[in-house]
């Protein structure tokens, strides 16, 4: 991909994200979409075939880069560091874009796909996994576990206590997965 490609793919993923701040995603139109990130429609459509395809390429890279920090971070089989607090670090660390690109019902979608994506990169690693029931379970309790119990304390109780008690059940269950 040339500099000018690159260019006005980040003016397309800027404008998206500035009127996405502003209105759902069902109301965003190409037209007012390429106005402000100033393309014509037609470039646009180069790119994407619609916002909601726009958007569904930000979730998917979004959960890339979550999936490749918890990754780098931490080996989820050996449990050398805890899986749940590498996911809130990085959910953190992106809370912003998390917050955008998954608000109103998606919040079910991105820990659905933050644990396929991580079970798929294992499974490319330990093919004999795709159907120990130890490690599918395991993977979906502290994923998805770990996800809705940050989610639905980290606004009433500081984050990091929030994130301290998930750790110590997480534990636990990184101990199970061994």
């Amino acid at each position: 991909m040339d500099l000018r490609e690159r260019k006005t793919r980040r003016s397309i993923r800027e404008a998206f994200l500035e009127l996405l701040e502003t209105k759902p995603l069902e109301r965003i139109t190409v037209k007012e979409l390429a106005a402000r990130a100033e393309i014509s429609k037609a470039t646009f459509y180069l790119h994407y075939h619609s916002v909601f395809d726009l958007s569904e390429a930000l979730q998917r890279e979004l959960v890339d880069d979550v999936v490749t920090h918890i990754l780098a971070e931490c080996d989820p089989l050996t449990g050398s560091t805890d899986l749940v607090v590498e996911l809130f670090e990085a959910f953190d660390e992106r809370r912003e874009l998390v917050d955008l690109l998954f608000s109103r019902n998606g919040s079910f979608a991105l820990a659905a796909r933050i644990e396929d994506a991580i079970r798929e990169r294992i499974l490319e690693q330990e093919p004999s996994l795709r159907d120990d029931v130890r490690f599918n379970t395991l993977l979906t309790y502290q994923v998805q576990g770990g996800y809705w119990a940050y989610s639905s304390n980290r606004r009433k109780f500081q984050a990091a206590d929030v994130v301290g008690v998930i750790a110590e059940a997480s534990s636990a269950v990184t101990s199970l997965m061994r």
